[in-house]
């Protein structure tokens, strides 16, 4: 069975922050970050936004491009590191949202990577035949868990959400392969300390470490994320008969201008083959992609029969990859 994209769709704050503001929160400027990562701006939620406002309103909009009805959806997956609560699932808070009465809804946690995560457990459904109709989801908040103290990391991350609905069928845009891999030895690069039961809320050393923001070493983490990108990327081409020639865009996750450049020259793409919004949005962890897909086809430049390189990292350390005929 094959596997159709109908639906993509995306959802941002309207609140935009940017490396102006930043300066007057931290010891740095425009031309550090901008140099360092090809951030402009970002959005930022506003009180009463949360994960699940934007995971909604992009999936109305992919459902809205599908013609397809919550009540036909058989599944919603959320990738999302940022949930509204620890349980229940952003993905349960979403089905009631739309309506979807009829949809298995569950989160996933891949960091950066969440969104193929989900991208690849939906097409084992549609494939295996049990399920017809899936909404896939990525959405964060990253605002809310960013050390605004640290320039570092309070640089790179904004909010926002992105969706798309996959259906079971025997033409259309068609998901070709999914890949997607992990190696824990690296958890400590990037990651949140607090939140979970190893560093509680009523231990001191929680507040003042400031242990509930995410913590990331920058230097390593781009060294393991550009080789991490460039396997997935392989992976999926070996996997489809396919070389980097034959790829008429590669869009990847959007997390620094740098890491996107490497992974991009070690596969031999030009920036003429290369989908990036990140100037304006920053990184949106799971949602990134999903956020330039729906920006990539509402803005016409996908073409029919395009073939189309996902490719992401994230923290865990997780990668994955995705390729698509359009």
């Amino acid at each position: 069975m094959n596997v159709r994209i109908t639906g993509t769709g995306s959802a941002l704050p309207e609140k935009i922050l940017t490396n102006a503001d930043i300066e007057r929160l931290v010891d740095t400027s425009d031309e550090w970050i901008t140099t360092r990562t090809g951030i402009k701006e970002r959005r930022i939620a506003a009180a009463g936004e949360y994960t699940s406002t934007f995971a909604a309103e992009a999936a109305r909009r992919a459902l809205t491009m599908a013609g397809t009805h919550p009540e036909e959806l058989d599944f919603i997956i959320i990738g999302t590191v940022t949930p509204d609560f620890p349980f229940p699932s952003t993905a349960c808070l979403v089905q009631d949202l739309l309506g979807a009465t009829n949809a298995t809804a569950f989160d996933l946690s891949a960091a950066c990577s969440g969104f193929l995560y989900g991208l690849s457990i939906a097409e084992k459904y549609l494939r295996a035949g049990a399920a017809q109709k899936i909404l896939v989801i990525g959405a964060e908040v990253l605002s809310r868990i960013v050390d605004w103290q640290d320039r570092n990391t309070c640089v790179l991350f904004g909010d926002g959400a992105g969706a798309i609905v996959l259906e079971a069928s025997e033409s259309g845009h068609s998901l070709l392969t999914t890949h997607t891999f992990s190696n824990g030895s690296f958890w400590n690069l990037l990651y949140q300390p607090a939140c979970g039961n190893r560093n509680t809320a009523d231990d001191s050393r929680t507040i003042d470490e400031r242990l509930f923001y995410l913590k990331m070493e920058g230097n390593e983490v781009f060294k393991h994320a550009v080789r991490g990108m460039e396997e997935a990327a392989i992976k999926a081409l070996d996997a489809n008969g396919l070389a980097p020639e034959d790829i008429s865009l590669m869009i990847p996750h959007q997390a620094n201008r740098r890491i996107i450049d490497a992974t991009a020259k070690r596969l031999g793409l030009g920036p003429e083959r290369l989908f990036t919004n990140l100037h304006r949005y920053g990184n949106t962890s799971s949602a990134s992609i999903p956020i330039a897909l729906d920006e990539a086809n509402r803005q016409g430049v996908l073409r029919s029969d395009s073939t189309l390189l996902l490719v992401a990292f994230g923290g865990g350390l997780t990668y994955a990859s995705a390729l698509v005929k359009w």
